[in-house]
């Protein structure tokens, strides 16, 4: 009788069997302009081959959610049935079986309703979180105060300051854009008063500008000491902001931050590589979920790049908890009102509490994001 060891039995990795998504329609108790009242929420519902159980979500403002789910169902869907549900496995494979439809765009946010299950069932079937199962390198983040706020009186804008200032946040983004950089003056002295000099004030131009408005701008903005100036220029512009980052590095030294409109971690190397940012703002649903946002996150790093997520904390705060120690300290955006637990959009606690200006995570598993 041999008394070799007896094979170790093969490992079966498990698949997707099923992916539902339905669409929901979240009002927005803060509208962030008049034809931008809600958010689309398209939900995600997984189911591996061994019955392990996940959920995720793509996300939109007002804009293209019915696109968003009709690609998921008539070809991500489709495509994403019988590949591994190892969390990575499926990604790139996907992306390259839509990207005729595009790089970036609609077919990455659909891409992330996918990606964000297969995360959130392998967490689940570990017992732990999200965070647990990448593996969290910090205890908290900090946060700051995030509004669509550029429509506002004078008045309305100081007191939403007021409100983040009592909440405690160590920092606050502004909105600028109006058509006399003198009224952008105006607000930002004002905002600067409320704030003092011990918080931070970042401001986000949301594309309105062309290079040399922005060059003029940001000559007169830098009086109130900004932290960085987000999107001066059309988020796709790379020679445009690359001539700015020159531009402001002989002059003011405000650094340039881009991502929340770059789909796919191509244009983010891209930006990185010419100098034309300094601060990237990865959207994790738009970039097309998690495992596209973890290797972003790896191209800042290598680049000497900060990174901070944008928008969604209850997502995106998670991740933040997530990133390499040796990288600047990530900031979260909370956008005044807008979180899904505040909205009423889910179907359980959220898995994130923010307090004293830092955000930390609830227990929960996987991502703790179930849309009710």
């Amino acid at each position: 009788m041999s008394l070799a060891a007896a094979p170790a039995p093969a490992l079966t990795t498990a698949t997707i069997a099923s992916i539902e998504a339905r669409l929901l329609r979240v009002p927005l108790t803060r509208p962030w302009a008049a034809d931008v009242t809600s958010v689309g929420v398209i939900a995600t519902h997984l189911v591996r081959s061994d019955g392990a159980e996940g959920w995720g979500f793509a996300w939109t403002p007002q804009i293209g959610a019915e696109a968003v789910r009709a690609l998921l169902e008539h070809d991500v869907v489709p495509a994403a049935v019988g590949r591994s549900a190892e969390p990575g496995d499926a990604w790139q494979g996907l992306w390259e079986h839509i990207h005729e439809a595009g790089g970036g765009g609609v077919t990455t946010i659909a891409l992330a309703g996918v990606d964000l299950a297969i995360w959130d069932a392998a967490a689940r079937a570990a017992g732990g979180s999200v965070s647990d199962l990448i593996g969290r390198r910090r205890a908290s983040a900090p946060v700051y105060g995030s509004g669509v706020n550029l429509h506002y009186t004078l008045d309305e804008l100081v007191a939403q300051v007021r409100r983040w200032v009592a909440a405690g946040l160590p920092a606050v983004k502004v909105k600028v854009g109006k058509p006399d950089v003198a009224e952008d003056l105006d607000r930002l002295r004002a905002v600067r008063e409320v704030l003092g000099s011990d918080r931070g004030l970042m401001i986000d131009a949301n594309q309105r500008w062309g290079l040399e408005r922005a060059t003029r701008s940001l000559e007169v903005l830098a009086e109130v000491s900004p932290a960085w100036i987000e999107e001066p220029l059309r988020a796709d512009d790379l020679a445009g902001h690359t001539e700015l980052g020159a531009r402001l590095r002989a002059s003011s030294g405000i650094p340039i931050a881009v991502g929340e409109n770059l789909h796919n971690r191509h244009r983010f190397a891209d930006f990185l590589g010419a100098g034309a940012a300094q601060i990237v703002q990865p959207n994790i649903v738009r970039v097309g979920g998690i495992t596209p946002f973890r290797q972003i996150a790896e191209i800042a790093r290598e680049a000497g790049a900060a990174l901070h997520p944008h928008l969604l904390p209850e997502l995106s705060g998670q991740l933040a908890l997530t990133l390499p120690g040796d990288i600047a300290e990530p900031w979260v955006e909370d956008v005044e009102d807008a979180g899904f637990g505040e909205l009423g959009a889910l179907d359980g606690p959220t898995p994130v509490a923010i307090a004293d200006g830092r955000l930390r995570e609830e227990p929960h598993l996987g991502l703790g994001l179930r849309f009710g």
